[in-house]
């Protein structure tokens, strides 16, 4: 059992080139790939590279009573640093201000102006019935038309309260008089929805038992908004879907095919967005068109099969349903079948539009509204100032360590210097990779962490020459003492490291923000030094070993046997003819 494992050893031993070849490789392939990718420094965070910086003011939506409190704003915090961080925008800050602010810093050089319109918005998504739908503009009244035609006057007699002659319009081309028409679909969709903006008579012109002055009111002024409502004014669009509640019936615009404007009067929501499990961009294979594919909850699938049920039944425009995006229609489909389970969105998409959508959807509706009180650009100046500071005490650092080994190891210094160079060269290497592969971004404490680093590398070469130190003290020669102190000395390196990345695992979890930077690594150069140690530090020494310089003890090799106070060499005497002593060394004088 004994020959075999000599030869291992020895075959380990006789080819330490092979490990080195290795390593040397691979570093020259990450560093080509980091050329080839195009990107040459690591991707810097907003305290060294500077951003953008958006201050957004929580407000309670009409109805809503205590609504920003501290539960509502860190679900919000929560719900913005995935839909920023979902844009591949890392190393972003959100964070609480006080009782009601929220502060999204987004370094520079990343998705911005996405991030930028998600953060604040709500994502508030509602199905609703489509009653009636009409063009963006003001409906012009029927005095303004320059020929006072018989259509004019029919149109007229259409909106009168007191004859309904709606019905006999025609359906493929919807207008605000088809309202009496959508009536009868939303209260066969929910028997409770408000008022639409229909006459309170019946068909033979008799009254209805249930008309009141209130809900003539309700009906008045919706019909009123819904004709005067200009969608292709950005502000008007805002206000009319200002306090809308789920239950109301609704006006809203929303851009058709043609990217033109149309406004419609809605039903009440039948399902909301938090319905929604999922969202995902994709292609429509029959039209080639970007689409938001949804998939719906157990409760969801229900409620859309009800309503699509109801829907299938109706005529134009009556048989749509609205998807309602923070008060805007961003699609209003038809329905022809029973649907559930789940459901395309489709319209003037683009694929970052398309993603935009599902990432907002995806994440969720953020539990209150915002107002974008405030957007800075944030400089790098306080940042490079640390940095610099940082950086000349990581070099002095440095230096101290490089004084220390030459002084101390002399020759092995070299051996040290390489180790640290290669690490050095791998990390930058790795975290300019990681920008563009993860969204690894450096900052300030990121920073700390490669410097804390150079003193785990520099300790794993001080344990492992302190090793062979040991083993020549016994008064061994070098290339034996090399390959009996790597094995102890590979022990205590990996317990050590296993500790640093146990602790930078257990930072990176528990933290967050910039701290997880310093934790990320941490725990990166930790592994690199494992890395290091074995193909690189281990196989150098055992080819300098081989070296007269080294082998020989030489003064300024490090390994000197008189320096270090070693014992005479070892020596094996003969077993005594009828001895029972088993062999025993001797001292030379």
């Amino acid at each position: 059992m004994a020959a075999p494992k000599k030869g291992r050893s020895h075959g380990a031993q006789s080819r330490p080139g092979r490990t080195l070849a290795f390593i040397l490789i691979a570093m020259v392939a990450l560093t080509g790939g980091m050329f080839l990718s195009g990107h040459t420094t690591p991707r810097l965070g907003i305290d060294l590279a500077g951003g953008t910086s958006i201050t957004l003011k929580a407000k309670s939506e009409p109805g809503q009573k205590n609504a920003v409190n501290q539960t509502n704003m860190n679900t919000a915090v929560s719900i913005i640093e995935r839909r920023v961080n979902g844009l591949g925008v890392t190393e972003s800050e959100v964070q609480t201000q006080g009782s009601d602010n929220i502060i999204v810093n987004i370094p520079k050089g990343t998705n911005e102006a996405q991030a930028r319109e998600q953060v604040g918005t709500t994502a508030q998504l509602y199905f609703r019935p489509v009653i009636t739908v009409a063009a963006g503009a003001p409906t012009p009244k029927p005095s303004a038309s320059p020929s006072g035609s018989d259509k004019d006057k029919a149109t007229d007699k259409a909106t009168d309260s007191s004859k309904d002659k709606a019905s006999g319009s025609p359906t493929g081309t919807p207008t605000p008089s088809a309202t009496p028409q959508g009536r009868a679909v939303t209260d066969g969709l929910k028997a409770d929805s408000s008022p639409s903006p229909s006459a309170s008579s019946s068909a033979s012109g008799k009254p209805t038992p249930s008309a009141s002055p209130t809900p003539d009111a309700a009906t008045a002024a919706l019909q009123k908004k819904f004709t005067d409502l200009d969608c292709t004014d950005k502000a008007a669009r805002s206000q009319v879907t200002s306090g809308v509640k789920p239950e109301d019936t609704a006006v809203a615009c929303g851009k058709n095919s043609s990217g033109q404007w149309e406004k419609y009067i809605l039903g009440p929501a039948e399902v909301n967005g938090k319905d929604v499990d999922k969202a995902q961009a994709t292609i429509n294979q029959q039209t080639g068109a970007w689409v938001v594919n949804m998939d719906f909850t157990g409760g969801g699938s229900k409620k859309f099969a009800k309503i699509t049920s109801k829907l299938s039944q109706q005529q134009p425009p009556m048989n749509q349903f609205a998807i309602v995006l923070d008060g805007d229609v961003v699609s209003a489909p038809s329905v022809s079948s029973t649907l559930s389970g789940s459901a395309e969105i489709s319209g003037s998409f683009n694929q970052q539009s398309a993603q935009d959508l599902a990432n907002v959807l995806s994440y969720g509706a953020l539990p209150l509204s915002f107002q974008e009180q405030s957007v800075t650009t944030v400089t790098a100046a306080l940042g490079g100032e640390q940095l610099h500071a940082g950086l000349i005490a990581g070099a002095i650092g440095l230096l101290l360590v490089v004084i220390y080994l030459v002084v101390y190891y002399r020759g092995l210094s070299l051996i040290a210097l390489a180790s640290l160079l290669v690490s050095a060269v791998l990390t930058y290497v790795i975290m300019t990779l990681l920008g563009p592969a993860i969204g690894f971004a450096l900052n300030l404490p990121a920073v700390c962490g490669a410097i804390v680093a150079i003193g785990i590398t520099a300790d794993s070469f001080i344990v492992f020459f302190e090793r062979i130190r040991d083993e020549i003290r016994e008064g061994r020669s070098l290339r034996p003492s090399v390959e009996r102190a790597w094995p102890r000395a590979r022990r205590t390196i990996l317990v050590s490291d296993f500790v640093s990345f146990l602790a930078a695992a257990v930072l990176f979890v528990v933290t967050v923000g910039k701290v997880q930077g310093f934790a990320f690594t941490l725990g990166l150069t930790t592994v690199l030094d494992v890395v290091v140690v074995f193909l690189f530090t281990k196989p150098l020494m055992t080819i300098l070993a081989r070296k007269k310089f080294f082998a020989s003890g030489h003064p300024w090799s490090g390994l000197d046997p008189k320096r270090l106070g070693a014992k005479p060499p070892l020596r094996r005497t003969r077993r005594a003819p009828g001895s029972s002593v088993g062999p025993v060394d001797t001292k030379e004088a």
